[in-house]
């Protein structure tokens, strides 16, 4: 049985600045919704194509010399980068932040939790 590669860390860049992401989430919807109709059957008979929209949550470390003010954060870019190679590289366009959550442990770096909205995600 072979060894298999899979994709390892990812490098996070907004407008061409990189920042030392620790975790990164994508919730993606669809904009599918239900539409629910008076009929003789009693359940829903199909669905509507809605506006689609992705939600992203990152963990960044926060350097000692941040210089980026998160809460001003719109309009911009995200491209994450696979580190091995064979990897997607894939963007989110017209992101703005919609909250932000500092975080301290005893035994880690100070942290700063982000969630994003986005319009719109490619491959490049």
């Amino acid at each position: 049985m072979a060894l298999k590669e899979y994709l390892g860390a990812i490098i996070l860049e907004i407008d061409g600045q990189e920042y030392e992401i620790v975790d990164f989430n994508e919730q993606h919807e669809t904009g599918r919704k239900v539409v629910k109709t008076m009929n003789g059957t009693g359940r829903a008979k199909g669905y509507h194509q809605g506006v689609k929209t992705w939600e992203l949550s990152i963990t960044a470390v926060v350097p000692k010399d941040d210089a980026l003010d998160w809460s001003g954060v719109e309009g911009a870019k995200l491209t994450i980068y696979p580190v091995t190679e064979g990897g997607k590289r894939e963007s989110y366009q017209d992101c703005a932040v919609v909250s932000i959550g500092n975080k301290y442990t005893v035994d880690s770096e100070a942290r700063v939790d982000v969630k994003l909205l986005s319009l719109n995600k490619v491959e490049e």
